[in-house]
């Protein structure tokens, strides 16, 4: 598990393929490694990886087949920047929200634009996501948590304080930059358990969670 609070921007090192995955070499920039050990788990722009390697200055991990085609990790290149955190512990500060590292979609910036010192964005994600975005709710882009602004259908909107974009990637966004995101972990739970026993009957990638559904169980309003 992770905050979302990015505590290094590192740097890709090498991408070496093997055997149909890669296995990935980091610079850690100013993330402390003197308590890492192999095994230990690190969130590379919110995908959570195992360290199977420790350098002086990074770290490496395997980056299976599934996971490449689902995030935006297999289009990074050697000198790519990435947001880096590590596993939280008991003793960590909950700064953000909790993020598991399960990148649940790819969502692709359509806006940016000033507003005072801060920044305006405006992320498309995929239409499955949707019901799972929130205002004021809680979402993770690329590692960082972030509280969404303004939601139109799939699109929401985020403001991005100086700090953030100091101490993040978010700072090298532009319009087309692909993201990984995360909804809040509760609103996934939330779904399954509104759905009782009706669960076990939905295929994959089915939630069976419709507003007649709601409705018929006392969650919504029936339109008649």
């Amino acid at each position: 598990m992770f905050t979302g609070i990015i505590q290094s921007i590192g740097r890709i090192e090498r991408l070496e393929p093997r055997g149909g995955d890669v296995r990935l070499s980091i610079d850690a920039g100013k993330l402390d490694l003197a308590r890492a050990a192999l095994g230990d788990s690190i969130a590379v722009n919110g995908i959570c990886l195992t360290a199977v390697e420790l350098t002086g200055r990074g770290f490496a991990a395997d980056v299976s087949r599934e996971t490449l085609s689902l995030t935006t990790l297999g289009t990074l290149a050697p000198g790519s920047p990435v947001n880096l955190e590590p596993a939280l512990t008991l003793a960590t500060p909950l700064g953000g929200h909790l993020v598991s590292g399960h990148v649940d979609g790819v969502g692709q910036i359509i806006e940016q634009r000033e507003d005072a010192r801060s920044w305006r964005l405006r992320i498309q994600a995929p239409a499955e996501l949707a019901r799972y975005i929130a205002p004021k709710g809680s979402i993770c882009v690329d590692g960082t948590s972030l509280t969404v602004n303004q939601v139109d259908g799939a699109i929401f909107e985020l403001n991005i304080v100086p700090h953030t974009l100091e101490e993040t990637i978010i700072g090298g966004y532009r319009s087309g930059t692909r993201v990984n995101l995360e909804v809040d972990l509760i609103a996934r739970y939330l779904e399954r358990l509104l759905l009782g026993d009706a669960a076990a009957e939905n295929g994959p990638g089915k939630s069976g969670l419709t507003m007649a559904f709601l409705a018929q169980h006392g969650f919504a309003k029936s339109a008649d």
